[in-house]
């Protein structure tokens, strides 16, 4: 039963971040009327290229923790390795995020409002705890065969 709740966990916590990181990349005014990123106006030149380059990675790389959760809603053996692979995306993602706008903004850089701001730290919090505990279970499950 455990197996299930994570996997909807998961599933549903990846699909915001690809999704919403995919749809930052292929149409930016959408994700700014929809409050997933910031409008280049509102922030500076740097922020905004970066914030550009991490949606297009994003796009590529997040989908490895949806993956895993979807094989483990179907009890798919290999569910485990995307787990590890996805959950280590998740945690570098959220590092990432996290530093980069703590750093940028200490520096005096504009990286959106500060309620925007807040929610951005926050979900990359959820997300880099799911990235985490998904290792952990990934682990225990392959120890365990």
């Amino acid at each position: 039963m455990m197996d299930v709740i994570w996997g909807i966990v998961v599933v549903v916590l990846a699909a915001l971040a690809w999704g919403g990181q995919t749809l930052s990349w292929l149409a930016p005014p959408a994700a700014v009327r929809w409050g997933l990123r910031e409008a280049d106006s509102e922030v500076d030149p740097v922020y905004a290229a970066d914030i550009e380059g991490e949606a297009m990675w994003d796009a590529f790389t997040l989908w490895t923790l949806l993956a895993a959760g979807v094989l483990l809603l179907v009890d798919h053996r290999t569910w485990p390795y995307f787990g590890l692979v996805g959950g280590g995306m998740y945690v570098y993602f959220a590092g990432r995020g996290i530093a980069t706008r703590v750093v940028m903004r200490s520096r005096g850089h504009r990286v959106g409002s500060e309620s925007s701001l807040t929610t951005a730290l926050t979900a990359l919090v959820i997300w880099g705890l799911a990235g985490l505990v998904t290792i952990v279970v990934a682990i225990i499950e392959l120890r365990g065969r």
